[in-house]
């Protein structure tokens, strides 16, 4: 007998109005165990409101959510309590889950080698990188152990050489650890390079959902760019999906 795994997170039929404003309108989305999912949309598509909703952080709206367990969130801004080292950062991401007082020391220690701090949990958040600092909230979300990390725009203020390096990051954890990713982002490469689906919103619910061939890999991801951009309703040329 086949058993289908309930997926990591869902939202089904969900509304949410901000005032007169309908901004999201009876949207299905689904993050499968274990695969990435990012979510493109115009400014004001609802993306982020769909993310602070399955993070459980807006909980005034019409419809379904389903969660396994607590999601972790990373957002753009790091958002370090300044006053607090990285070590001590990141253990506060065991505020929400029950752990043995001698496992939260050995699972900080761990997550910060993970994510390449292994020698800076006794530094400040003055004393960081954009990157170092994005690594340490990414740190901070994984030390709990989610089945879900929700990631909105983390890497958007990032310079692009970092971006990248915190791209292959995720990635190795992801595949380590096997959480399921909802990545809210506005740059239609990085969800091409990331996602195994992405979906564009519109109107409020799902318009277009790129199924990417070759996730990850060295396929050809111009029709899948080309795509995006057209669902988006963005003029391109070929230089703008070429490789």
């Amino acid at each position: 007998m086949t058993t289908t795994l309930a997926p990591a997170g869902a939202l089904r039929g969900l509304t949410k109005s901000f005032g007169d404003t309908t901004v999201l309108d009876g949207l299905d989305l689904e993050i499968p165990r274990g695969d990435i999912v990012a979510l493109l949309g115009r400014s004001g598509s609802g993306k982020s409101t769909a993310l602070r909703i399955l993070a459980g952080l807006d909980r005034d709206y019409d419809g379904k959510v389903v969660i396994d367990g607590a999601p972790s969130v990373v957002f753009q801004d790091a958002r370090l309590l300044p006053w607090r080292t990285v070590a001590a950062n990141v253990l506060h991401g065991l505020n929400r889950v029950t752990v043995d007082r001698g496992e939260k020391a050995s699972r900080v220690s761990r997550i910060l080698d993970e994510v390449g701090l292994g020698g800076r949990g006794d530094a400040y958040p003055g004393q960081l990188s954009g990157g170092q600092a994005q690594r340490t909230s990414l740190a901070r979300a994984l030390v709990a152990e989610p089945e879900l990390l929700l990631l909105d725009e983390p890497f958007g203020a990032l310079d692009a050489l970092t971006r990248r390096t915190m791209h292959t990051l995720l990635l190795r954890l992801w595949e380590h650890h096997g959480f399921g990713v909802l990545l809210v982002t506005h740059d239609v490469d990085e969800a091409v390079a990331l996602a195994d689906r992405v979906h564009v919103l519109d109107g409020g619910s799902v318009a277009h959902t790129e199924t990417i061939d070759d996730p990850r890999g060295r396929g050809a991801t111009a029709h899948h760019r080309r795509s995006l951009l057209d669902a988006l309703g963005v003029e391109h040329t070929e230089e703008d999906y070429s490789i």
